[in-house]
């Protein structure tokens, strides 16, 4: 299950009801009516909806706009309440740790400016030590770094994959060597491709995009639209083609 996407928005941290239905496998339009639902009760009982669920909206694949609401932490208890099994226990243990890693970052926003250029200063030396040691470990014994760019990753890992493919024997390994790969992201970050490859199929539909336009989409087009999914992904790349004796500068 990935993380929920907390962001700030007019002094009030929240996050969007499409990433909560995606986490807890509903459809979109599903969600939105039970929200709307929760509202109903909460202004006859004089409450403030907006302490809860804030009407947004966005533009779909076909530059139409579209309802959605940005849930505060209130509002991820109240559809998080409804909810058993172990969906329900997943998506509190998401929305409790994210809301709470946010909360103590904006709590450093308070520091005079001393200490916040302080705690940068920290957090940026811890970084990078953290960084050193990992790429020490993953160079050991390895001539060439593989380095994926970012700004083009999909070519650069469809390049790497196809040579980790000719290791094994051919173009027909292809397939072998990328279900591998996902089967490791899926592990790393306690993700199901498949059911968000579904979702974001479901998803689409509701907003009128054609079927053969989500029947092109791949697990590589889920990926893409989550940066920390993106990067668990280029690791994982990385990795394999380090087992596989593969350079990214002799596969371009």
């Amino acid at each position: 299950m990935s993380d929920l996407t907390v962001v700030s928005h007019k002094g009030k941290l929240v996050t969007d009801s499409r990433e909560v239905a995606e986490m807890v496998g509903k459809r979109h339009a599903e969600l939105l009516r039970t929200i709307k639902g929760y509202e109903g009760i909460l202004a006859e009982r004089n409450f403030a909806s907006g302490d809860f669920f804030i009407e947004s909206a966005y533009k779909d694949g076909n530059n139409q706009t579209r309802l959605c609401y940005l849930l505060t932490k209130k509002g991820c208890e109240m559809v998080a309440n409804k909810m058993t099994g172990e969906k329900g226990i997943l998506f509190t243990a998401a929305y409790v740790s994210k809301f709470n890693e946010m909360e103590q970052q904006l709590d450093t926003s308070q520091l005079s400016p001393e200490l916040q250029m302080f705690n940068g200063l920290f957090q940026s030396l811890a970084k990078q030590e953290m960084e050193t040691k990992k790429l020490a470990g993953e160079v050991q014994g390895i001539r060439d770094v593989v380095a994926l760019n970012t700004t083009d990753w999909r070519k650069d890992a469809r390049q790497l994959i196809s040579k980790m493919a000719q290791s094994r024997g051919g173009f027909e390994a292809y397939r072998e060597v990328n279900s591998e790969i996902y089967k490791e992201v899926e592990r790393r970050g306690k993700f199901d491709l498949s059911r968000r490859l579904t979702n974001k199929r479901r998803r689409l539909a509701d907003e009128g995009v054609s079927k053969s336009k989500r029947d092109k989409l791949s697990k590589v087009d889920v990926i893409a639209d989550d940066k920390r999914l993106v990067e668990i992904y280029v690791s994982v790349v990385k990795d394999f083609a380090i087992k596989h004796g593969v350079d990214l500068q002799k596969a371009n």
